[in-house]
């Protein structure tokens, strides 16, 4: 099989889908590997390691996209890539379609298959692919949210940590999953006031077996979230659904009940967002203001840091590349419900009910 990686192309998205290793095991396999010249600059990678891994440098995405049966990003593709798509073709990626019915639209016609890694699942039920970048989005939600509190970034001015003598900063976490368990982490361990929460009250219960005291695990329902934001110098919203849209915890009218200066970091706008005033940024432009509220909801976090990003990413994903290059995505899929649930879309229909459900499209099982 010819596996094509391309160069990411969305702004400020240094990861790379591949890495030497990775190009390595698929060609000692058998396979051609495609690497656009410059791929892994963003993650410290030179060409060079790539060529030596046994990969063939190519000098521009086309003539990667019109070659190669399974193409491997880590980002969406971006409208500039839709033209490039071909009907028969493999792309293993983040999609995320829920938050974007044009590239939905946009796949559904190009023909390809879709794989979609965060919807894959193990055999524990949790997403594995997903997990790494849940976890560096987490941690750095935190970094961000405590930059922007900062009065130069049009933040309340307050310090995380606080000092001796005043008070840290009050953190509330929307969410008490993976992203949300590692922003609390960061937030706890630099001093702040912790509240997590969740409806899952068995998650509840276990996070408050494992976290420091100034960590308080709350049962999520409109009046604890309203109270909660009123106290919050510091909001993250870490809700997932999978596969559908985030919903909206956060109205817009509820901005009022907050401390003028505030931050929010939607974590979740990749899957739409789960506050009503987020819409998507990115690391140029990373935040802006409603109501007297900073608000950061950069698409790509983990793309700041793409070489801790790529590396963490490739540690999962590749096990599968090689699975695909080495059998078809539907024999991988016959055999593993888990990855199946990854295939969104196929042959011009929809294959993941979530995201069926969210657009009104017709939903076709994997199996069919």
């Amino acid at each position: 099989m010819i596996v094509g990686v391309p160069k990411e192309v969305k702004v400020d998205e240094y990861r790379v889908g591949l890495l030497p290793v990775g190009a390595e095991e698929l060609t000692t396999a058998g396979h051609t590997v495609l690497v656009e010249a410059g791929a892994g600059t963003g993650s410290g990678i030179a060409d060079a390691m790539y060529a030596a891994a046994g990969a063939r440098i190519v000098s521009n995405a086309a003539d990667i996209w019109s070659s190669a049966d399974l193409i491997v990003k880590v980002k969406e593709p971006q409208s500039t890539e839709w033209p490039m798509m071909r009907r028969g073709q493999t792309v293993f990626t983040y999609f995320h379609f829920a938050a974007d019915e044009a590239l939905t639209r946009a796949v559904l016609a190009s023909g390809i298959t879709a794989i979609a890694y965060e919807t894959i699942r193990d055999a524990k039920g949790t997403l594995p692919l997903l997990t790494p970048m849940s976890e560096v989005a987490g941690r750095m939600s935190i970094q961000e949210g405590a930059k922007y509190l900062e009065r130069p970034q049009e933040g309340r001015g307050i310090l995380l940590a606080g000092v001796p003598g005043v008070a840290p900063a009050e953190v509330a976490i929307l969410g008490g999953g993976i992203v949300g368990s590692n922003a609390a982490k960061v937030a706890a361990g630099l001093g702040a006031s912790v509240r997590i929460l969740d409806v899952n009250l068995d998650r509840l219960r276990y996070l408050d077996d494992i976290m420091p005291p100034n960590v308080t695990t709350l049962y999520s329902d409109r009046h604890t979230i309203l109270e909660s934001i009123e106290r919050a110098d510091l909001v993250i919203g870490a809700i997932l659904i999978t596969g559908a849209r985030a919903p909206r915890l956060v109205r817009r009218e509820d901005l009022a009940r907050m401390k003028p200066g505030a931050v929010i970091v939607d974590v979740a706008i990749d899957q739409g967002g789960c506050i009503e005033t987020s819409r998507p940024t990115t690391h140029r432009q990373p935040t802006y203001l409603v109501d007297g509220i900073v608000h950061y909801c950069v698409t790509n976090m983990p793309g700041a840091v793409g070489r801790t990003s790529t590396y963490a990413l490739n540690n999962v994903t590749l096990p599968y590349t090689l699975q695909i290059a080495q059998h078809g995505w539907q024999a991988v899929a016959k055999k593993n419900a888990g990855f199946a649930e990854g295939v969104n879309i196929t042959a011009g229909r929809v294959t993941n009910h979530a995201v069926a459900v969210t657009f009104g499209y017709e939903y076709t099982s994997p199996d069919a």
